[in-house]
């Protein structure tokens, strides 16, 4: 059924004076069919408002309103895509859809590859399914900034990369946009010896001199143990990655002083993996790579900073922080902190992805049965953080379909999931005696 599905009404809203409900369906504004987030925006932004609405029941209703340009309906909507998602037609050498268990949720298996979601939501496309009446509108509502996973500029090497004829145009299509004003975000998913050295220098170059590029984003290929019948591919080396930071930091100072940004970020799991010390928070210019996983070990070690601590807790806890093998560094200086408050003793530990495999070490990838494994030989009753992000799938689960309860339930333990935000960490932690 097509139309803007809503899931919640604001109390107090117009949506509420309406009568809209739950399951109730916008279908057109001003007898336009609303397709996505962003054509509702548009029209609701209208003064004189022709609403459609297919009630839950099967019946249609039009309301005919008059409103202020800034004043909200008050509905909340179950996606930003109303009507069919753009489905990725690339089948990239290193997509991790691709490295998936079998017989998982079937949204797991999903690659989408919407320009729109782009726009409102910062995901990454490769603007390789794009018709000239999906250009036509990028331009006519100027939907900008464009995330673009940009990946190499070598035509012939990205068409192998993504396995797509239409792959190798990517610096034409960004160029038309960029002729109407389309600003981009750029990233490469860099593989050792396919597309860094010489290629990854191509790459800075041509992104680097195109009008309406902010800003690119290196982050290493991701490998699990699941890659069958695949091309064989393999993570960097600490070496490897070192040599990638000490190049990017030169093009960072060489571009400060040209252009008063440094433009080229190696994500933060670069930084790890080399052992190379992390950049000042100003060096980040306002996180715009934040959500590609560049500068969030900076930001969150700033923040944490930033906190007024007490002295001594009023009641002792005690507390393990269970994270993945990479956030064992990131997570360090924190614990070290909090635990020179008196009455608070803190244990970091790690947890091995034993689910996709030891070269998957991000905490966001951990599994229920990653911490049903790495988590059994702690006390019954003891409390354990683990970060939020790995049951950031919209179902409350773990990419293995097991709950945090299920899983704190069969360790007998207290298990927690926790933004990894300085406040909220401290929030938890100063709250746990009305949680337990």
């Amino acid at each position: 059924m097509q139309g803007a599905e809503i899931v919640f009404v604001e109390e107090g809203s117009l949506a509420e004076e309406l009568g809209l409900t739950a399951g109730d369906r916008l279908c057109k504004i001003n007898n336009k069919e609303i397709e996505d987030l962003i054509t509702y925006q548009i029209e609701w932004a209208e003064e004189q408002i022709l609403l459609e609405v297919c009630k839950r029941n099967g019946e249609h209703v039009i309301y005919e309103i008059e409103k202020d340009y800034d004043e909200p309906l008050g509905v909340h909507f179950q996606r930003a895509v109303f009507n069919e998602l753009r489905i990725c037609r690339n089948k990239c050498v290193f997509c991790f859809v691709d490295q998936m268990p079998p017989k998982m949720r079937p949204s797991l298996y999903q690659k989408d590859d919407d320009y729109r979601l782009s726009f409102l939501q910062g995901s990454y496309v490769t603007l390789t399914n794009l018709s000239q009446e999906d250009l036509d509108r990028i331009k006519r509502e100027h939907l900008s900034p464009l995330y673009v996973s940009v990946h190499t500029t070598d035509a012939a090497l990205r068409t192998r990369l993504l396995k797509n004829p239409r792959a190798g145009n990517v610096l034409e299509i960004m160029q038309d946009l960029a002729e109407a004003g389309i600003e981009f975000h750029t990233q490469v998913v860099a593989c050792p010896e396919l597309n860094d050295g010489e290629a990854l220098q191509k790459t800075y170059e041509d992104l680097r001199k195109m009008n309406g590029v902010l800003s690119l984003a290196v982050v290493p290929v991701g490998l699990t143990d699941f890659r069958r019948d695949l091309p064989q591919l393999r993570v960097f080396r600490p070496e490897e990655a070192a040599r990638l930071v000490d190049w990017a930091e030169q093009k960072q100072e060489l571009e400060l002083r040209q252009r008063g940004s440094r433009f080229l970020w190696p994500s933060d799991e670069f930084y790890l993996l080399s052992g190379r010390d992390f950049p000042e928070y100003e060096s980040y210019e306002g996180f715009a790579q934040l959500e590609n996983g560049v500068g969030m070990v900076r930001l969150l070690w700033e923040e944490f900073a930033r906190l007024a601590l007490p002295a001594e807790l009023e009641e002792k806890q005690e507390i393990v922080f269970a994270t993945g093998l990479s956030g064992v560094p990131v997570l360090k200086p924190l614990v070290e902190r909090l635990n020179q408050i008196k009455g608070l003793q803190v244990t970091l530990q790690a947890v091995p992805n034993t689910f996709f495999g030891s070269t998957i070490t991000v905490s966001g990838l951990l599994t229920g049965s990653c911490f049903l494994a790495g988590l059994k030989n702690l006390a019954p009753g003891t409390i354990v953080f683990i970060p939020e992000t790995t049951v950031k799938s919209g179902n409350g689960k773990f990419l293995d379909d097991l709950t945090p309860a299920e899983v704190g339930e069969a360790l007998g333990i207290r298990l927690y999931t926790v933004p990894v935000e300085a406040q909220e960490i401290w929030h938890m932690i100063s709250n746990l005696k009305g949680r337990i």
